[in-house]
């Protein structure tokens, strides 16, 4: 004989408790959807606009537009270009650091004022921000005037052009670095520091470290940016021809001359360069995965 006392009872199908469905499973149809729709706006949105470009750059042959980045003012506009790239990148690393630093390690009044400035340059046009550069530095100014006259101008020359860029770049790496550093915490730092380390070994060994992965996203976009900056240069360039006119403002200009082929192919390499960014950022995210990973930076 079997104790039937012990046995579940039989529920009917009405009695069962309902099965809920995960809200992040869909179906096979709403997925490929949403694929294709992801799909088809990088499409219009990226690779036919960059198609485009190198379509029309290559519309008379390879050597034309060679021959075209030969030219003086090209080769001008992208020795200016990288040069200020080169010179904006690094400052705004430091400075990025710096502001960083100040905002997770240090407690102030005016913190929050001080993370509103960083935001600054996202908020305002960077034509504003040229307007206002050259009203500081510009010849009818005090202090532009003085600088003017000693041989030291800032607008319409290579330090107006590097102000305008480290403006509008500056929030990039600091932006990345913060959300890293206030998850990091002073406790380590703390640490080291009651054992006897220097600020600066603190800094090399315990903060860089984990750091490293936020502050190389932050220059990459900073060097992105940098070198397609176009309103706030534009405006402290003067768009002086082979002296102070960057790749983006050359392309207008040529562009505007109906020199389309010398436009696109100038365009075609600042693509290039924006690419190689991106290439580089993607072959050291796939050659330290693990790493970053375990720092939780995808």
């Amino acid at each position: 004989m079997f104790d039937t006392s012990l046995q579940e009872p039989l529920l009917s199908p009405a009695d069962k408790p309902p099965t809920w469905r995960p809200v992040t499973e869909e179906s096979r149809l709403t997925r490929l959807l949403l694929i294709a729709l992801a799909m088809f706006g990088l499409a219009i949105l990226v690779v036919a606009p960059l198609a485009v470009v190198f379509t029309e750059a290559l519309a008379r042959g390879a050597a034309y537009a060679v021959a075209s980045l030969a030219k003086p003012e090209a080769t001008s506009a992208i020795r200016l270009t990288l040069l200020v790239a080169a010179i904006t990148v690094p400052l705004n690393a430091i400075f990025g650091i710096a502001a960083a630093w100040t905002i997770t390690k240090f407690d102030f009044r005016g913190k929050a004022f001080l993370i509103t400035l960083i935001d600054l340059p996202f908020s305002i046009s960077p034509v504003v921000a040229g307007l206002a550069l050259v009203l500081l530095f510009g010849t009818n100014s005090l202090l532009g005037g003085w600088l003017v006259a000693s041989g030291f101008p800032i607008i319409f020359a290579l330090p107006g052009i590097v102000l305008a860029s480290i403006f509008v770049t500056f929030p990039f790496v600091a932006r990345e670095l913060i959300p890293v550093m206030i998850e990091q915490g002073r406790a380590e730092e703390e640490a080291a520091l009651t054992l006897g380390a220097s600020g600066w070994r603190v800094f090399r060994t315990v903060t860089l470290p984990n750091i490293k992965w936020a502050l190389l996203y932050g220059v990459l976009l900073c060097n992105a940016r940098a070198m397609g900056e176009f309103g706030a240069v534009a405006v402290v360039s003067g768009k002086i021809r082979g002296q102070t006119a960057t790749m983006p403002i050359t392309i207008e200009m040529l562009y505007n001359e109906y020199l389309s082929v010398a436009a696109f192919s100038l365009a075609a390499v600042l693509a290039l360069l924006g690419l190689l960014t991106l290439a580089l950022k993607s072959a050291l995210e796939w050659r330290h995965a693990d790493q970053l990973a375990a720092t939780r930076r995808y």
